[in-house]
């Protein structure tokens, strides 16, 4: 298996990095198999969707108003609503499998696999891929 762990900086924002280019890149000229993607965060994860034209923040909006950032979780330090970053795994898991096929990611047109990071407090996350061939 082929493995690697990149360091992402997401910054301040709240949001989604796309890391489908650095996917790619990893499993280039690798023939068949899977890509394994995880994040060792408790307060992250992945999701497969389409990036850009509004959809990047109608996602960070729906997660906003299905766990509100605000005083109602006993998981409480860290910035407002920090608690809601820990439910996080119940709708974006720390990880997700793509099939490869002939060295490229065998993702739909629209499909891009992004880190969601929903907590502003850490501006540096890493993400492991892992490569196990057919």
């Amino acid at each position: 298996m082929k493995t690697v762990e990149l360091t992402v900086r997401t910054g301040s924002t709240r949001g989604l990095t796309d890391v489908t280019d650095a996917c790619g890149r990893f499993v280039a000229d690798e023939g068949d198999g899977l890509l394994s993607v995880f994040v060792p965060h408790a307060t992250a994860g992945l999701v497969i969707v389409e990036l850009g034209a509004g959809s990047d923040q109608d996602l960070v909006d729906a997660l906003d108003r299905l766990l509100p950032r605000d005083d109602r979780w006993r998981h409480r330090h860290g910035s407002a609503g920090h608690g809601a970053d820990h439910v996080l795994p119940l709708l974006a898991p720390p990880s997700l499998t793509v099939p490869v096929i002939g060295g490229r990611l065998a993702l739909g047109t629209w499909q891009s696999i992004a880190l969601l990071d929903p907590n502003q407090d850490n501006a540096v996350r890493a993400v492991r891929l892992s490569f196990l061939p057919a």
